[in-house]
């Protein structure tokens, strides 16, 4: 269960982290507006607490492990929302990360 849980975890984060960062972006970039860029800072802020609530207590290991996860992530928004098409390469930087991830976090440890 705790790893269904730090996986949850992890989406979360995700969420908040890359939607808060394409908030701003639209705000600055788009010229949508400071409610865009104010909708990313609270979202980016609601990054920085969903990582506090993984079960390990080590900052380093979940961050490092975050990683992983916000490359996959970043790609997958991409392709979602903005019509992005990664390609072999791409995909591939991906997996290794989020093998990376999996034996970061989830690697039985004494």
């Amino acid at each position: 269960m705790n790893v269904l849980r730090s996986i949850v975890l992890f989406v979360a984060a995700a969420i908040a982290e890359i939607g808060g960062a394409w908030l701003v972006w639209q705000g600055v970039r788009e010229h949508r507006g400071l409610l865009f860029v104010g909708a990313g800072v609270v979202a980016l802020g609601a990054y920085g607490f969903v990582a506090t609530l993984q079960h390990d207590a080590h900052f380093g290991r979940i961050l490092a492990a975050y990683g992983g996860v916000f490359v996959a992530g970043s790609l997958l928004w991409g392709m979602l929302v903005d019509g992005f098409r990664p390609d072999r390469w791409d995909m591939l930087g991906a997996a290794v990360c989020l093998a990376g991830v999996g034996i970061i976090m989830y690697a039985p440890r004494g």
